[in-house]
């Protein structure tokens, strides 16, 4: 177990107290001033017994005789912080009249143990107090205030102490250090990734000496309408981490870095990102015993510590978390300051601390792990986050938790949404149970804080919990659309049979969304995300290429329809790499002109591969990092279509109605839905107001298909737009091309796009 390691064998010396009856606590906490010296570092056998009475409290220090030099020299150092009984709310640390309040749940604890570290130039005091549930405990809350603590750069962690009985769901070990639930921001390693700090422990800590965050007298939010919104899923760390982004290297792979290549962000067109997770998470988890993939770092960060601070490791230079913080909203800033809304994938269905049969304690497990953890009838840990634990997200104290903290995103740092993993376990009970109904799900529908935010569902789970088109919702709640992913990759790889699922998720998923006041909108339209293929391995592999993970290829989903276009992984064919750049272009084609809200992945703009892995999660290199030198390859045709295309779509509005398309909205120009054979599409999306209608069709045949194209509307000639098996830069003409006749030859494997005016 993980508790054995260097990391936390440096206990600071202990305190222990004895308590009588009384109301009172406060006294004077005397610190040693602990140097370089080895009899003083924190394995100091120094014991300090405090005892309390309710007029006094008696320090009394034994020591053995070869420690007492030291000590009298380190007592004319000590400093004296007087203590009193602290406040149970609000949970963590917060600052009040009498000094720092700390406040901590635990049902179930039988002792606690605050423990503080306060730097001193090249030094550390570290102090112990051990809380008295008689005095320091209001209900199920464990609360401390001490006066005088410098009001920054404290790190702190909690001792808790409880029933040894894993059969009953506890997993108490005073012996380890743990964070702060509440804490708001944490110290973990220095540098990410850094292999010799991977047991590196986390502390909790606060800044109470800053002045507040400016966030100019003319910031604004950009309060995008759901319906406007094109989405672009990326990774902070892995969109500047490449050398070819050209940037600073002290700021390669930070929030700072982002903030450098916003105008690529605008020069695309999209409007808002989705970034994923920045709570601190462990990156080296994978790497803390031998296994087959202890070679991997896991840069996505589904890994989460704690819940309320941002990844102090994406901040520039050393991971500084008070640096993190206002880092974090300098970039909120300025994407703000460029239109662009900023969307955080969280991570509310399980945390870091593994599964019992290789658990590492760092936070939840120790303070109250059958509180916070679900659990099954033998009170071992239940997994349907594939990860080796659940939140117990519907237990009253956890989903206070998660409320506090998406409000404090929301207030502390103005981000503007989120979207969640795994959002099926959200709505489970505490025994694991589906809710029809769940608690959770509804306060975050209905809280007044996130009123103005966009709430994004992963509607499925590791346990079969599937609520594609079913998670409730309160007319709230947008999804992923996993059927969308699905039917629009089988119909532009030639399926046979998927031409009338194709039309309905294009015109908006009615199946699915049309159901009380839920509109096209709350399906979030996406082929592409961070796990699967990017979009360029999706037309060249057909199945998944894993080795690199260390699993033997078992692991990553098998289901992708993919098609290799005729050939697996890279080629020097040149007709099988046409046909892969068209199918790209028909992809992103179909993705922009859907109504719905679209979302990108990062890198698919110029063609980003993997190289056939579809669980790149564990791979801080190329692999998952954005080329930029690639993009600069692709900068006048690939990048230039999906760029012109995204652009379309904001200005043309029939392209995303507000509400469900009407038959007066859309003509399908089709007699042929039952046989399963057909693999062609074209339909017309009407502009009743300025006549400025959009006709697509779509072949996904292997031969021409000559379309019928209709009459415009009055006064009206159709122009081309785009013809994705033209190349470039005729694929795609902004002003649009006149002399479009009755019928159009639309090849094989391609797609067209043509507007009235």
């Amino acid at each position: 177990m993980l508790a054995s390691s260097p990391s936390y064998s440096r206990a600071p010396p202990s305190l222990h107290s004895s308590s009588s009856s009384g109301n009172a606590f406060t006294g004077f906490i005397p610190i040693g001033k602990v140097t370089g010296s080895p009899i003083r570092t924190r394995r100091s056998a120094l014991k300090v017994t405090c005892r309390r009475s309710a007029q006094e409290r008696v320090i009394e220090e034994k020591e053995s005789s070869s420690q007492k030099m030291a000590a009298e020299e380190t007592n004319n150092n000590k400093q004296s912080f007087k203590v009193s009984s602290g406040e149970k709310s609000p949970l963590g640390v917060s600052q009040v009249d009498k000094g720092i309040n700390f406040a901590l749940f635990s049902h179930n604890a039988t002792s606690v143990t605050l423990s503080l570290s306060l730097p001193h130039k090249d030094d550390v005091n570290v102090v112990e107090l051990v809380l008295d549930p008689s005095v320091n405990k209001t209900g199920d809350t464990w609360h401390i205030c001490v006066e005088d603590l410098p009001l920054r750069n404290v790190l702190y962690g909690y001792r808790v102490d409880g029933p040894g009985e894993w059969n009953q769901g506890h997993r108490f070990d005073s012996s380890v250090l743990l964070l702060d639930p509440y804490a708001k921001l944490v110290r973990g390693r220095s540098f990410f990734g850094d292999s010799n700090q991977k047991f590196a422990q986390f502390y909790g800590t606060y800044d109470f000496e800053s002045s507040p965050f400016d966030w100019g007298d003319d910031y604004k939010f950009p309060n995008i309408p759901e319906k406007d919104l094109v989405i672009y899923e990326m990774n902070v760390r892995a969109f500047t981490a490449d050398e070819s982004s050209g940037i600073d290297p002290s700021i390669a792979g930070s929030y700072l870095g982002l903030i450098e290549k916003i105008p690529h962000l605008l020069d695309l067109g999209i409007n808002a990102v989705e970034l994923l997770p920045v709570f601190e998470f462990d990156e080296l988890e994978l790497q803390r015993r031998p296994n087959p993939r202890d070679h991997m770092v896991n840069t996505w960060g589904y890994s989460t510590v704690n819940f309320f601070a941002p990844m102090s490791r994406y901040a520039s230079g050393e991971g500084d978390p008070i640096k993190a913080s206002k880092e974090f909203k300098e970039m909120v800033k300025a994407l703000h300051s460029a239109g662009i809304e900023v969307i955080l994938d969280v991570v509310y269905n399980h945390t870091n601390e593994a599964d019992d049969k290789y658990p590492y304690t760092t936070s939840f497990r120790g303070i109250d792990n059958n509180i916070y953890y679900m659990l099954d009838p033998n009170n071992q840990l239940l997994n349907y986050s594939g990860c080796g634990n659940t939140l117990n997200c519907n237990h009253p104290v956890v989903m206070e938790l998660i409320l506090d903290s998406l409000k404090h995103w929301v207030t502390e740092y103005h981000v503007d949404g989120f979207r969640f993993d795994l959002a099926s376990v959200l709505c489970r009970d505490t025994d694991g149970s589906p809710l029809s109904a769940p608690p959770l799900i509804r306060a975050i529908a209905k809280d007044s804080v996130l009123s103005r935010c966009k709430i994004i569902a992963e509607p499925w789970d590791c346990g079969g919990l599937y609520l594609v088109g079913k998670f409730p919702n309160w007319d709230r709640w947008a999804e992923w659309n996993g059927m969308y992913r699905d039917d629009v990759r089988r119909f532009i790889k030639g399926d046979c049979g998927m031409k009338g699922s194709f039309a309905t998720r294009v015109s908006g998923s009615s199946d699915l969304y049309q159901v009380n006041q839920r509109k096209p909108y709350h399906g979030v339209n996406f082929i592409i995300a961070h796990d699967g293929f990017t979009l360029r391995d999706l037309v060249t592999y057909n199945s998944k290429h894993n080795e690199a993970n260390g699993e033997g290829g078992n692991d990553g989903c098998n289901d992708n329809y993919s098609w290799n276009c005729g050939s697996e992984g890279e080629t020097g064919d040149a007709h099988i790499k046409s046909l892969r750049v068209r199918q790209m272009k028909n992809f992103h084609l179909a993705l922009m002109i859907s109504q719905g809200t679209p979302m990108m992945l990062m890198g698919d703009e110029y063609g980003h591969t993997r190289y056939g892995n579809n669980n790149s999660y564990g791979h801080d290199t190329a692999l998952n990092n954005f080329q930029w030198k690639e993009l600069d390859a692709k900068k006048e045709n690939h990048f230039r279509f999906f760029s012109e295309l995204i652009k379309f779509r904001h200005s043309h509005h029939v392209l995303k109605h507000e509400n469900f398309l009407s038959k007066g909205e859309i003509t399908w120009h089709e007699d042929n839905w039952d046989n399963p054979e057909s693999k062609f599409l074209a339909f017309t999306l009407h502009d009743g107001v300025s006549g400025q209608d959009v006709y697509a069709a779509f072949n996904a045949h292997d031969y021409f298909v000559k379309a019928l194209i209709p009459l415009p509307p009055p006064g009206k000639q159709w122009f081309r737009v785009a013809d994705t098996n033209l190349e470039s830069p005729n694929d795609f003409v902004k002003e649009g091309v006149a002399g479009v006749a009755e019928t159009y030859n639309v090849a094989p494997f391609s797609s067209i796009l043509l507007k009235s005016m």
